[in-house]
Order: structure tokens, then C-alpha cells, then sequence
């Protein structure tokens, strides 16, 4: 089983773009897009994605990439 990536379109269109193909070019995570993830808030202030059921954000997308990675190595799903 594969971690799972989650994205709001919105936070993609914002600026999370760079992030979400990073991270579906990898086969070892499952990346998904949906229309809205009903954090609007987080959403018009920060890059964010949702791994694992867990909201993980930052400011810049590179800075996403890393944060996203290293949630899923602090936190196997195992």
C-alpha cells in the first residue's frame, strides 16, 4: 500500500503545481486531485497537501516536496 497524496485543485492552480507533478512522477506514492478538500483557509494562505489523512503545509512548493517526504518518512504507514 502507498502513502496517499491529496490535493485541492485550487492550492494546484495557486502555486502547488511544481509539488503535485513532483510527486506523481513517483510510483511509490498514490496522488490524487480533487475539486476542493474544504480547507479553504489553508488553502488561500499556504501550499498544502493532505498525506495520509494528515495535513502537511508550507510556503514555498519546494518546501512542500520536502515536507511531504519527510512526513511520510517519519510516519510509515507500517
Amino acid at each position: 500500500m502507498n502513502p496517499i497524496v491529496e490535493f485541492c485543485i485550487s492550492n494546484i492552480v495557486n502555486g502547488s503545481q511544481k509539488t503535485f507533478e513532483t510527486l506523481e512522477k513517483d510510483p511509490n506514492l498514490d496522488v490524487l486531485e480533487y475539486g476542493c478538500l474544504s480547507y479553504c483557509t489553508k488553502c488561500a494562505e499556504s501550499f498544502y497537501a493532505i498525506v495520509n489523512g494528515e495535513i502537511v503545509e508550507a510556503d514555498t512548493p519546494d518546501e512542500l516536496t520536502e515536507r511531504i517526504y519527510q512526513f511520510i518518512e517519519d510516519n510509515p504507514l507500517f
